[in-house]
Formats: structure tokens, sequence, C-alpha cells
């Protein structure tokens, strides 16, 4: 199973930086390239412990369906989240969360099997890793840009 980890160093306080990676409006921002949206559960806000969240997303031309769910969470520090229905045969995305001197270190650790077998365990090798990397680090980029200028406001004050 391939697992990623990311590592972003984001000039805010931790509490900002968590709350824009729990936000279902920001990752809506980041994924616009893809027409995700919340179709189900929490569909805007902030994301909490046991909530799920229905993601209607077009990946490789074709429309998917995902719905994870919350399944750890200690603000400002960590959240968990985990496919319960999706394409994937598994994920768990791990967030965390550290501040030193200023700066948070946002830390993602996505753990994933994907579908079919040796086929899927090919299309890893071939470009679903990569795929998934890029999508992650876009979606880091946006919390960073956000955190780091006014903009966070308009996402955590609406």
């Amino acid at each position: 199973m391939p697992k990623i980890y990311l590592e972003t160093q984001i000039k805010a306080d931790v509490q900002t930086v968590f709350d824009l990676a729990r936000s279902i409006d920001l990752h809506k921002v980041s994924t616009a390239h893809t027409m995700e949206e919340a179709i189900a559960g929490k569909t805007s806000g902030l994301i909490s412990m046991n909530e799920t969240v229905t993601w209607k997303a077009r990946h490789f031309g074709f429309w998917h369906k995902l719905t994870s769910k919350i399944t750890a969470f200690e603000s400002p520090f960590f959240f968990t989240d985990e496919m319960v229905e999706g394409i994937f045969s598994y994920f768990k995305h791990e967030h965390i969360f550290e501040e030193k001197g200023g700066i948070t270190v946002m830390k993602d650790v996505f753990d994933y099997k994907s579908p079919l077998g040796i086929f899927g365990s090919f299309a890893d090798w071939l470009f679903l890793r990569g795929y998934m990397e890029s999508f992650l680090e876009k979606l880091n980029n946006t919390i960073k840009e956000f955190a780091e200028s006014n903009r966070w406001k308009t996402i955590l004050e609406s």
C-alpha cells in the first residue's frame, strides 16, 4: 500500500492552520479544478469528530463519490479522516500540526490502497501515487496561502 508523507511550514498560528485544514469550504476552493462538491453529511463549515462528508468530483474524466469520516480529533494538534465508501479499497489521512517559533508545521500521512488488485498496484506505480501527492500538495498550498494572508478570515469568519 502506498503511503504519502508531506510536510508544509506555514507562518501562522496552529489553531488557524488546523481550522483551515478541516474547512469544507476551503477544500472546495483548492479542488475547483476537479469540480469537487460536498453533497452529503457536513457540506460547509468545519468538520469535527464523527462527522462525515461525501464528495463528488471529476478525476481522470470520470465522476466519483467518496465519503470520509473524522475518526480521531484533538484540536489543534491532529485529526484523521478515513474513507467510509468510495473508489479506494482503503484510505486513511492523518493531519498533524505543531507550532514551533511562530511557524506551524503541518504534516500529512496519507495511506491508501487502490482497487483492482495487481492492476491498482500498477496504476499506483504508473501515475496514481503522483496524482494523489500533487492533489494533496495543492490543498496544502491553498491552506498556506490563506493562512499566511488575511484571506483566512473569508473562510473562518464567515
